[in-house]
């Protein structure tokens, strides 16, 4: 954040507007200073591991005392939280056509999956809005920015897939969604869309560049799917984290439910690093 934002801030005449922007800005600070907390928490587990320091060596450095690095350690936010951003987070999630109600609705699954991933990033020390995609698919994203958006519900994951160099969606003559694998071929499909439908389905999970910024995709075939990624996130952060770091990646979930309810889930396509 630059000192202009803060001194604009100071210098804006309109009271209301005055208080919009330091709304606006003292979010941004906060997550700026809770990942400021994370990166020197991470930093000192890397200081202590890489040069072979003990704590107490690494406190005297820092001018700090050994409880106050316990305390840094112990209680700083989790290093898997650089896997979404710096924050605030909005999730996205799209809105569609039903017939004989007015206003568009959101899927019961999508739904749930936005609960769930805003309590998960919630957990993390993250400020997370709500913003709903409009009927078409467009619209800009700004900022950090986790999406529970398919192909077929905007043009704009259609872009966002463009810059993934391993995985792709595709669709067959028969109308069947998977995703592939741009480099094998080989090709995934909900078993959903079996002849004899299973009760399970998979997911695109992703972490992109979209324009000047970055894109986190959930994405299932069908709408269950997206809950069973989340569900598997939840689970696995800190081990998805150390496979990919903060970089960009993709991978593919598969996850089998009864109903609503996610049973299990697991890597089909383990996350690779692009």
């Amino acid at each position: 954040m630059s000192d202009a934002e803060f001194e604009d801030v100071r210098a804006q005449p309109d009271a209301l507007a005055r208080a919009r922007q330091a709304t606006e800005l003292i979010a941004v600070y906060q997550q700026r200073s809770t990942e400021l907390a994370r990166l020197r928490r991470l930093a000192i587990e890397q200081v202590a591991r890489q040069r072979g320091m003990t704590m107490a060596a690494v406190a005297a450095e820092l001018g700090l005392s050994k409880g106050r690095i316990s305390q840094i350690r112990q209680g700083g936010p989790p290093p898997e939280r650089g896997l979404f951003g710096v924050g605030p987070i909005t999730v996205a999630v799209p809105t569609r056509e039903m017939p004989g109600r007015g206003l568009p609705v959101i899927s019961a699954e999508d739904s749930i999956a936005a609960e769930r991933i805003t309590s998960l990033l919630a957990g993390l020390g993250f400020t997370v809005d709500q913003y709903r995609i409009p009927i078409g698919g467009q619209w800009t994203p700004t900022g950090d920015v986790l999406a529970i958006c398919g192909p077929k519900s905007s043009p704009v994951t259609i872009e966002v897939l463009t810059s993934d160099p391993l995985l792709t969606f595709t669709e067959d003559s028969a109308g069947r969604w998977g995703i592939q694998d741009r480099a094998t071929g080989q090709r995934w499909l909900s078993p959903m869309d079996d002849p004899e439908p299973g009760e399970a389905d998979i997911a695109y999970v992703g972490r992109l560049p979209y324009r000047d910024g970055a894109l986190f995709l959930i994405a299932g075939v069908h709408a269950i799917g997206s809950v069973g990624a989340v569900h598997h996130l939840a689970a696995h952060l800190s081990d998805l984290y150390e496979a990919v770091g903060e970089g960009y990646w993709s991978g593919v979930v598969l996850s089998r439910h009864r109903a609503e309810a996610i049973g299990e889930s697991e890597w089909l396509c383990p996350p690779r690093k692009h």
